[in-house]
C-alpha cells in the first residue's frame, strides 16, 4: 500500500520513515499506524496498565503484542503483514485516514458501514462532544 503523497514528507521528517502498525484497541476492520516515537508513548502507557486485569491484558496483547515496525520504501509504499491484513479484512480497497497523531487503515466497506452506523446514531453525542465548537 502506498502512503498518500500529502503525508509522505511529514512521515519522512517527523519520524524518519519509522512507523509501527498494530490493531485498533477499539474497532474491528481497522489498523493503527503510528510514528515510532508516538507509538513508544502509547506502548509505555498501555504496558503500565495492571496485568492482573483481564481487559488490560487483552488490550496489551492486541496493541503491543501485535505491533510491527514498518518503513516506507522509496516510493512511499509500505508492506502490511499478512496476519494484520487478514484480521482487519484488508483486501483490495483500503482507506488511510490521518487522525492527528496516527493513521487509521480501514477496509473501505467496513469504514462505509461504520460511517452509516455513526450517522444513524448521531443524536447520541456525549457531553464532551456537545461542548465542541465546530
Amino acid at each position: 500500500m502506498a502512503i498518500p503523497t500529502r503525508y509522505r514528507q511529514a512521515v519522512a521528517v517527523q519520524c524518519n520513515n519509522r512507523l509501527v502498525l498494530t490493531y485498533s484497541a477499539f474497532d474491528n476492520g481497522v489498523l493503527w499506524l503510528y510514528p515510532e516515537k508516538k507509538w513508544e508513548e502509547v506502548r509505555d502507557q498501555v504496558m503500565r496498565l495492571s496485568a492482573s486485569d483481564q481487559n488490560h491484558r487483552s488490550v496489551q496483547r492486541r496493541l503491543v503484542g501485535s505491533a510491527t515496525p514498518i518503513e516506507p520504501d522509496g516510493a512511499g509504499r509500505i508492506q502490511l503483514p499478512q496476519t494484520l491484513r487478514q484480521v482487519a479484512g484488508l483486501e483490495k480497497r483500503a482507506v488511510l485516514m490521518g487522525m492527528g497523531d496516527r493513521f487509521e487503515l480501514w477496509n473501505e466497506s467496513v469504514l462505509n458501514q461504520k460511517r452509516a452506523e455513526e450517522f444513524a446514531n448521531d443524536d447520541a453525542a456525549s457531553s464532551e462532544m456537545s461542548a465542541l465548537e465546530l
